[in-house]
């Protein structure tokens, strides 16, 4: 039958599990990203907290003129450009340490599917997908927190077996209204992300971590 398979966690848990602060703070990011639990907070602090490992061990390398750095560089430039997490071009390794967990949530199949207006709530968005009214690509994807890339944005459609390809099916009029109220808070969000990752790429830099590091 084969060696037994031993599944470990894809993610890491808080080192201590009563910080006030920091457990509401993941509160509000489960009641934002209408998220099932904290687990999945956690699974996107890891991808991202492995992104700025990387980051920053590939800058220390770079520093030496290791050739194959540069390598490995340029492809975790272009790894998170493809999932939609850093421009198509121009970003670079010290764009990757001012990431913010709701980067990697954003590209989140749930998130997706109710910024592009194909469910009313957030928490509905979850239900399309797994009840499977949710097609990427011409397949189904019944994973809500499936990371969506770039290049997949524009494929990411209702099932066509779904009663919601129906414009006239009532939950697509509400969707409708909700995606138009969201309009206003999405620019003052995206406004509000681009003053803190500038905040936060000047601190970098003050800490001794310069774009050169990140280019080359």
């Amino acid at each position: 039958m084969g060696d037994p398979k031993f599944s470990r966690k894809s993610y890491d848990t808080p080192s201590h599990p009563w910080q006030g602060e920091r457990i509401k703070t993941e509160a509000e990011v489960v009641k934002t990203f209408g998220l099932k639990n904290k687990t999945e907070v956690w699974k996107a602090e890891t991808m991202l907290r492995n992104f700025r490992k990387q980051s920053r061990t590939l800058q220390a390398r770079l520093r030496t003129s290791d050739a194959q750095a540069k390598i490995e560089a340029d492809a975790l430039v272009a790894k998170c450009s493809r999932m939609g997490i850093l421009p198509v071009t121009g970003g670079n390794l010290n764009d990757i340490l001012v990431l913010k967990d709701e980067d990697i949530l954003n590209r989140r199949l749930q998130t997706v599917v109710f910024q592009k207006g194909l469910s009313s709530t957030v928490k509905q968005a979850r239900q399309l997908i797994n009840h499977g009214h949710i097609f990427v690509g011409g397949h189904k994807v019944t994973v809500p927190g499936y990371i969506v890339l770039r290049e997949e944005e524009g494929i990411v459609a209702y099932n066509p077996a779904s009663p919601f390809t129906d414009e006239n099916h009532p939950m697509r009029a509400s969707a409708a209204h909700a995606g138009a109220a969201d309009d206003a808070k999405a620019v003052a969000r995206e406004q509000a992300e681009a003053e803190n990752a500038a905040a936060a790429k000047a601190d970098a830099e003050e800490a001794g971590i310069t774009a050169e590091d990140g280019a080359n």
